[in-house]
């Protein structure tokens, strides 16, 4: 009988993991899997769960939030030839459950999970060789995606949120940074930056489905300047809101890289997956093209 390894966190979704456990274990010996059940005990525990037991099991799933999912990806990163990743949300924001159309549903997910159907293999960065999955973040408002209410949300996305705000209060300072990538050199002052690979960003669909591919080895990045007048912030939200208008401006700026090293004089704090990621003079980001293949759901098939 195949061998799945099943990493829980008890406390993600106000304990919705943990209050259908035995639906998700019922689901998934239905699919002809063996499962052992792994609660996490502490912040970090998937990752060394996922590193430590993942050699012994045929699939690997999580569930929990976007957090847990990075710490399992991150265990699984580190094994020469790792298991086959899959994913049942249950966070509060489920930025990649998005992405990879995989259902909310406890039951729905489990069955994916444990399925066959939809293996896809799935690009991993790295911050200074700590794993991410979708999204490193620095600046002003970068935990924004994650505090602000859903109808502001909605309305204007984070990144056009993170414009008007920057715009309207004179006291944030901007970062200077020096960016080099894929040969490129770019120097100026910046009051946000993000390398994503990534649809949805705290809850806000307003990254360019036609402009992210998963497993083509690239991130997006995107860079905020200063907006200076009305007609910036405005020619930013528009672009933000009408993916096929997504390019470079005076106060937005939006390309395609593998690398990046970004260098400061002063310590920049980072954002990982929702997490605090640290403070660095000088982090390289780098893309690890599918790196890990991810049970994901079928693109046309609603969340």
């Amino acid at each position: 009988m195949k061998q799945l390894l099943l990493i829980y966190n008890p406390t993600s979704g106000k304990g919705g993991s943990a209050n259908n456990l035995s639906l998700i274990v019922d689901t998934m010996t239905k699919a002809g899997w063996l499962v052992t059940a792994y609660p996490t005990q502490e912040k970090e525990d998937a990752v060394r769960a996922a590193a430590q037991l993942g050699p012994r099991f045929d699939r690997v799933v999580c569930c929990g939030g976007d957090g847990t999912l990075s710490e399992t990806a991150s265990g699984l990163l580190g094994i020469q030839d790792p298991p086959m990743l899959g994913y049942i949300p249950a966070g509060s924001t489920n930025d990649c459950a998005a992405t990879l159309k995989i259902p909310t549903a406890y039951g729905k997910a489990a069955r994916l999970a444990a399925g066959d159907g939809h293996p896809m293999r799935w690009d991993i960065g790295t911050l200074n060789s700590r794993p991410f999955v979708y999204v490193a973040a620095f600046g002003a408002f970068t935990g924004v995606a994650y505090d602000t209410p859903q109808d502001l949300k909605n309305t204007f996305g984070h990144l056009a949120y993170v414009m008007a705000g920057i715009a309207s209060i004179p006291t944030i300072a901007p970062y200077h940074i020096r960016l080099e990538y894929d040969g490129q050199i770019l120097e100026d002052d910046f009051f946000y930056g993000m390398v994503c690979n990534t649809h949805s960003i705290g809850g806000m669909k307003n990254i360019p489905t036609d402009w992210v591919k998963l497993d083509d080895g690239l991130f997006e990045v995107i860079l905020v300047k200063k907006p200076m007048s009305i007609g910036e912030i405005g020619a930013g939200i528009q672009a933000l809101l009408h993916p096929t208008t997504v390019q470079g401006g005076s106060a937005l700026l939006s390309f395609h890289a593998s690398s990046l090293t970004i260098s400061s004089e002063t310590p920049i704090p980072w954002t990982v997956d929702g997490e605090y990621g640290g403070s660095y003079t000088q982090c390289k980001l780098e893309n690890h093209c599918q790196a890990l293949t991810i049970m994901a759901g079928p693109l046309e098939e609603p969340n």
